[in-house]
């Protein structure tokens, strides 16, 4: 097993135990991980993630953080490298994600997941990763908590100012993975404490934010009735079975085109499962 690589910042937010007074305001039935990830950039197909930090709260509220350099093995973009601070020299000695793939799935296995915009970026990009070399961490099963969703329907801000407002601190080290992730659950706890009517439970808070029931995470599909949609081109609003049926030749259309391994995984399944069906 590899060993954690502590990515040195300045202002790294200091480890603290939480007093043995303090209760936690979320109330937990098992493990939640609140990811954050650093990258070359923001597309979810050709970009690679850089940094990743893992902050697991258990359902006593103890706080388990994981951190870890990558090596993208692709050259990191100045523009990237200017808002993250980490460069090809910082990774170069640095794990790459295949190295240590298996030692981060086992650190979420059984947990629901969270972050700051971690339902459109920070999830889908890591899904990619496991997918890219060949690893199935599936989502079935885990609930998806994105702290932006709850505050952007309720404030409409950025994560620095989100931590701000409703914890009244300055997010020291913004853009740095710890630092994000472990804001993002001090966040959720104070919108626990603010706003009732999301309420306290990771189930609870996922059907108020409406996105209980992703199908990929760049939204080429949606649910609706418990029936798969496209969500996109000629075929918008369509159920994904029917086109299949129709229009076979559209499957291997997606599957050749530049579209995220997620959505063609996705896509993949519900074909298999028509084809299930049929037999």
């Amino acid at each position: 097993m590899m060993d954690w690589i502590c990515l040195p910042l300045p202002t790294r937010l200091p480890q603290k135990k939480r007093p043995s007074n303090a209760i936690m305001k979320l109330q937990l039935i098992r493990p939640i991980t609140f990811i954050d990830l650093e990258t070359t950039g923001i597309n979810i197909s050709t970009d690679r993630i850089v940094e990743i930090a893992i902050i697991k709260i258990l359902p006593d509220g103890t706080r388990q953080p994981k951190r870890k350099l990558i090596n993208p093995q692709m050259s990191i973009p100045a523009g990237s490298s200017a808002i993250h601070g980490i460069t090809d020299e910082m990774v170069k000695d640095a794990p790459t994600f295949k190295q240590v793939a298996n030692e981060l799935k086992q650190f979420m296995e059984n947990c629901d997941m969270g972050g700051y915009n971690s339902n459109r970026f920070d999830i889908p990009m890591l899904i990619e990763e496991f997918l890219r070399v060949g690893i199935e961490f599936s989502i079935d099963g885990r609930k998806l908590v994105d702290v932006q969703r709850v505050f952007h329907m309720m404030e409409q801000r950025t994560l620095s100012a989100a931590y701000k407002f409703y914890c009244q601190k300055v997010l020291e080290g913004a853009h740095s993975a710890e630092a994000d992730a472990t804001a993002a659950w001090e966040v959720l706890e104070a919108q626990v404490e603010r706003y009732p009517q999301i309420g306290d439970t990771v189930e609870s808070i996922v059907k108020f934010t409406g996105e209980d029931d992703i199908v990929d995470f760049a939204r080429r599909f949606v649910k609706e009735n418990g029936i798969e949609l496209f969500n996109f081109g000629k075929h918008k609003g369509k159920p994904v079975t029917q086109v299949l049926k129709e229009e076979p030749q559209y499957y291997d259309w997606m599957m050749k085109g530049d579209f995220p391994m997620n959505t063609k995984q996705k896509l993949t399944e519900i074909l298999n499962r028509t084809i299930s069906k049929k037999n």
